[in-house]
């Protein structure tokens, strides 16, 4: 990992978690998937994730084929993204499964130039703690590792405080995505981090879709055998940032820099964190569960015309009944949350 890539990550940036295009067949659509990473880069973006939850867990299967086509074409175009807007994009590879799944993809990432791993332990659902260090551990090996506390209600496991200090002492653990949709656990990971002193090099980031800007907004200020010490969460690895990314760019640049001049919060952040919570509601479909949480997104991405359509790889996953009307109303409600000028100002030349 460069030098450049590092100091990115540890200041905090936007990372889109990428959605997979598809035409209204369900087939890969290499053009529009060019023209989210330009997308991305473009609106400022520190970095993309690929092969994650947002991506579609089924890339991976055989009868799809398209977790190392998906790879090497973002690897490739995030490359010609950063010559181009003159920043390295931060490179994550989603690894899932279980040890020889993980280290194979471990292993295809590094080898694509990817520059961290985002381990989801999804496939570790009975493993203890001791099984789920080393599994993580194996990993880290192979490449600088971020970890994944993904919520249960999309397949992800409790992870215990005891596994997230013993996780933070992991050498070439770098990073962690919060993404439990609870504060109690969200507060599990901050401790922990600060309990093991590694507040330092493990920079913390919200997957928390349903709390971003409280997330980052917030001091957690912890009582150490070292004194007092205060912990920050400094960017956001969302899937609510894989849509409107331009103003969520412009909303984390505007917190860092009431963070960094130490500012009273005015209470119109309050407003402002509610309304993304109200606006990620329908996207990511709460009603029914998270039922059309990609489908959402991808329908987000479809009107603007970054998406041919809003399908996934399985004919299952959809929007939920009334989903689309609810998507009408939060964009209504807040277009201050949108970026609709600014994509159609430079579609044409990101689908060129």
């Amino acid at each position: 990992m460069s030098r450049t890539v590092m100091q990115s990550l540890s200041k905090g940036v936007v990372i889109p978690a990428c959605p997979l295009a598809l035409d209204a067949e369900r087939r890969f659509d290499e053009r529009h998937q060019v023209a989210l990473f330009r997308y991305y880069g473009d609106a400022g973006a520190g970095g993309v994730a690929v092969g994650v939850h947002t991506t579609q867990f089924e890339i991976r299967e055989p009868r799809f084929g398209l977790f190392e086509p998906l790879l090497r074409l973002a690897s490739s175009e995030l490359s010609a993204v950063s010559d181009r807007v003159g920043r390295d994009l931060i490179k994550i590879s989603g690894v899932c499964g279980k040890t020889d799944q993980a280290v194979r993809e471990a292993s295809l990432a590094a080898s694509l130039g990817y520059d961290i791993g985002l381990l989801s332990l999804a496939a570790l659902k009975d493993a203890t703690d001791d099984e789920l260090i080393a599994h993580c551990s194996r990993i880290a090996e192979i490449i600088p590792i971020m970890g994944f506390y993904l919520q249960p209600a999309v397949g992800g496991r409790v992870l215990s405080y005891s596994f997230w200090r013993r996780f933070a002492e992991i050498e070439n653990a770098i990073a962690i995505k919060i993404s439990p949709f609870n504060r109690y656990q969200t507060f599990d990971v901050v401790r922990a981090v600060a309990d093991a002193g590694r507040e330092q090099p493990i920079t913390l980031y919200t997957g928390n879709d349903d709390n971003i800007v409280m997330d980052l907004l917030t001091p957690y200020v912890f009582r150490t055998k070292e004194g007092f010490t205060t912990v920050r969460i400094k960017g956001g690895l969302l899937g609510q940032w894989s849509v409107w990314t331009r103003r969520a760019v412009q909303m984390l640049n505007d917190i860092h820099a009431l963070v960094d001049r130490q500012s009273v919060v005015p209470a119109e952040w309050l407003t402002k964190n509610a309304e993304l919570t109200d606006a990620n509601g329908a996207l990511f479909d709460v009603a029914n569960r998270f039922a059309g949480c990609i489908a959402g997104i991808n329908e987000v991405l479809r009107r603007q015309g970054l998406l041919a359509s809003n399908c996934c790889l399985s004919e299952h996953e959809r929007l939920s009944p009334g989903q689309a009307d609810e998507i009408d109303r939060v964009c209504k409600a807040y277009p201050r949350l949108t970026d609709d000028d600014f994509v159609a100002e430079h579609l044409d030349m990101w689908l060129a």
